[in-house]
């Protein structure tokens, strides 16, 4: 009977410590799973992001220690992209103790040595994040570069740009607008506290791949600049952080031959990157214009106009704003000759058109119209010396008689490299009160007679920044050559060929 009754006890003894175990273990496990459930273990920073250093110069640069602090103090250390046009020359020594393994040095100018998939930086980028790094930066620790992750996390819209410490002034956020059809780029300081298109100064970009992926060339420099362009018109926006900033190396381009050599070769790399991507004017935030288009001395940015229809046009753009200034200048200039010289002129077909609805050129016009008075050209000494052969004035523009088969008029170029024109057509008036021509373009319908009453009197109107000399009774006039509703009904040069809405 002692025996059954120890029995039990020993049974119940167990239970009882069974159950107190359970209890004392059950709490944790329900404690650490709902740990897990509201915050999750970050990835390792290795898994999560790639560095690239695009913005350097190999003349003078801090990349070997700028890579080390990061490949130093990373564990695992994260992989490492160094995107040099051509292969970095002297080369980069790193450090023996340097984790060369997670660090690819990547040269995108064309080798036969080697494919275009190994040229491709975007090749080696198997990470959710990309954190483009300036040349001379620092790392002060893995957690701040963790922190930056796990704000990347929640900013599921914006790339991030961290500044960098040391600098008097702070990146500036600016406003940026790629206008495509005008060819031009305009910069604003961005309001307070809105989102940036650009940012102007030394800092770190961390984005999601994804959208690296989404941009045509984005290694393409001067970079950032040519990356801002690319993001912004794709409506891609960036958060200026402030609270945050990484610590910068050594001063880069300590002399003014330095500097120079820095701001010439980003110069370069910027009329070419702009003429890939058809920009031809840039206004700056401060109000500076930059021209990157054609000029006096260059050839005009468009070939031979065929069918009337330039090839800006057919590529959905219209005239480069370059080509448009080099006419202004010209037409201003022929305005002024001939004033001088007491012929009588006055502003003629798409010319006028685009005056009285612009007081200007029209946008995708590709020259400019005058007519004169045939019996004035002989006041004019460069219209005369013109009508045997060809001649450049004291301001370098090109005077010329048109070749026979285009027809009896004039034209004035803005150089003889570049031929953007005013065509200046001679007409004369006929006994039944008309002015009249000897040459008519056939595919021209304004190109027509038009009564003479209309040049007397003689009326102005607003063009290319100054008062010209125009027909009375603007409208009239323009009706009769264009038809009704012209000035109203805005249309592409060969409607038939190109609508102006479609």
């Amino acid at each position: 009977m002692r025996f059954r009754v120890t029995k039990v006890a020993l049974v119940v003894l167990n239970l009882l410590l069974f159950y107190n175990i359970y209890r004392l273990v059950s709490p944790l496990n329900s404690s650490a799973s709902k740990v897990a459930e509201q915050k999750p273990i970050p990835s390792p920073v290795h898994h999560t992001v790639t560095l690239i250093f695009r913005q350097f110069e190999p003349f003078d640069n801090d990349l070997v220690k700028s890579v080390d602090s990061f490949l130093s103090q990373i564990q695992p250390p994260p992989n490492v992209l160094v995107v040099s046009d051509a292969p970095v020359y002297p080369p980069l020594r790193f450090p023996a103790e340097t984790p060369i393994q997670s660090l690819r040095q990547i040269a995108l100018n064309i080798n036969l040595n080697s494919s275009f998939e190994e040229r491709n930086p975007l090749a080696y980028v198997k990470t959710k994040f990309v954190l483009f790094l300036p040349d001379s930066v620092r790392l002060p620790s893995q957690d701040f570069l963790q922190g930056l992750l796990d704000e990347a996390e929640k900013e599921d819209k914006y790339t991030l740009a961290v500044p960098l410490e040391g600098y008097s002034e702070a990146p500036l956020c600016l406003s940026q607008e790629f206008n495509v059809k005008e060819w031009t780029v305009h910069l604003k300081k961005a309001e307070h506290g809105a989102l940036c298109d650009s940012v102007l100064g030394k800092h770190a970009l961390l984005l999601r791949t994804e959208t690296l992926r989404k941009l045509p060339d984005p290694f393409m420099r001067p970079f950032p600049e040519i990356f801002f362009l690319q993001m912004s018109i794709r409506g891609e926006k960036v958060r200026l952080v402030k609270e945050k900033a990484f610590p910068d190396g050594r001063v880069l381009y300590n002399t003014g031959h330095l500097q120079w050599k820095a701001e010439s070769a980003d110069n370069k790399r910027r009329i070419k990157a702009f003429k890939e991507l058809g920009i031809k004017k840039v206004i700056r935030e401060n109000g500076k214009v930059e021209w990157y288009g054609c000029s006096k001395k260059s050839q005009r940015c468009f070939g031979t106009v065929v069918d009337d229809t330039p090839e800006y046009l057919m590529s959905g753009r219209w005239t480069p704003p370059c080509c448009l200034e080099a006419l202004r200048k010209t037409a201003r200039h022929v305005f002024s000759a001939l004033e001088e010289a007491g012929v009588r002129y006055w502003l003629e077909g798409g010319s006028l058109l685009g005056a009285m609805r612009h007081n200007d050129i029209i946008p995708w016009d590709y020259d400019v119209d005058i007519g004169i008075y045939e019996d004035d050209i002989s006041r004019s000494t460069w219209l005369t010396r013109a009508s045997t052969r060809a001649v450049v004035d004291d301001k370098g523009f090109l005077w010329e008689k048109a070749q026979p088969s285009e027809g009896a008029f004039f034209r004035v170029h803005y150089s003889q490299s570049n031929r953007l024109h005013v065509d200046i057509f001679p007409f004369r008036s006929t006994p039944d009160g008309k002015m009249t021509k000897d040459f008519w373009f056939p595919t021209h319908p304004q190109d027509c007679e038009f009564p003479e009453h209309f040049l007397h009197p003689i009326s102005s109107i607003s063009f290319a920044g100054r008062k010209v000399s125009a027909p009375n009774n603007v409208r009239d006039f323009l009706e009769l050559k264009f038809g009704k509703g012209a000035i109203e009904n805005p249309q592409y040069p060969n409607p038939h060929l190109m609508k102006l809405n479609e």
